[in-house]
């Protein structure tokens, strides 16, 4: 149970986000600073990008209520982007605020934050690459970014991203989807499908596993 002191403290802050992960308390500060800080000592909060398993307590350590106080001061381009995520929607955060010129890009592709919220994971492990992700985008556009990630830089495999009917994917399956859309036989059964939800991606996966 917290403490009247943090209670009164998490309170003096509308429209920050807060949850706790791992014993930590993090927040993500109101909108326009909107970043992210992990409190470190109690009362003493450091900027600090929240990792993958901070990343996913934040859904159920965040409401629906804080979600909209915070989004009312969010501009247009981002609120529309976030409802499109449950479980991952802290992660959409991030990849909105560390890549806002990739923002028309993930409107056209939504399930594409998905990967750039799990690039490091993606790519081997290491330190988050943001600058790298929005040079790669500016010189190559969306192609070369797809190539970055590991996916194939073709309009097929583009095509198919862009019917991800739910774009909340479970990090666990992009790893496989991935490998799935390098599969011909794989890209050409799900491009025959207008809307791919997530049970039509897991037999999908299913499919190159066997």
């Amino acid at each position: 149970m917290n403490s009247p002191r943090r209670a009164s403290g998490l309170a003096a802050a509308p429209g920050f986000l807060h949850w706790i992960h791992d014993g930590y308390r993090y927040r993500v500060t109101a909108w326009p600073e909107a970043a992210f800080h992990r409190e470190v000592i109690p009362g003493h909060w450091e900027a600090e990008d929240p990792s993958p398993g901070a990343l996913a307590s934040a859904a159920l350590g965040v409401g629906g209520a804080a979600w909209r106080r915070f989004l009312e001061f969010v501009p247009p381009e981002v609120r529309g982007l976030l409802p499109r995520y449950v479980h991952g929607r802290m992660a959409a955060l991030l990849v909105a605020l560390r890549c806002p010129d990739l923002l028309s890009e993930l409107h056209q592709t939504p399930v594409l934050t998905c990967f750039l919220a799990a690039h490091s994971e993606l790519r081997g492990g290491g330190a988050a690459a943001w600058a790298e992700i929005s040079a790669v985008h500016e010189r190559e556009g969306t192609f070369g970014l797809l190539q970055w990630l590991g996916l194939p830089a073709s309009r097929q495999a583009l095509a198919i991203l862009r019917r991800v009917a739910e774009p909340d994917l479970p990090p666990r399956l992009l790893a496989p989807l991935r490998a799935s859309l390098w599969e011909p036989m794989v890209c050409s059964q799900l491009a025959r499908v207008p809307a791919l939800d997530d049970e039509e991606l897991f037999l999908a996966c299913h499919a190159l596993a066997a």
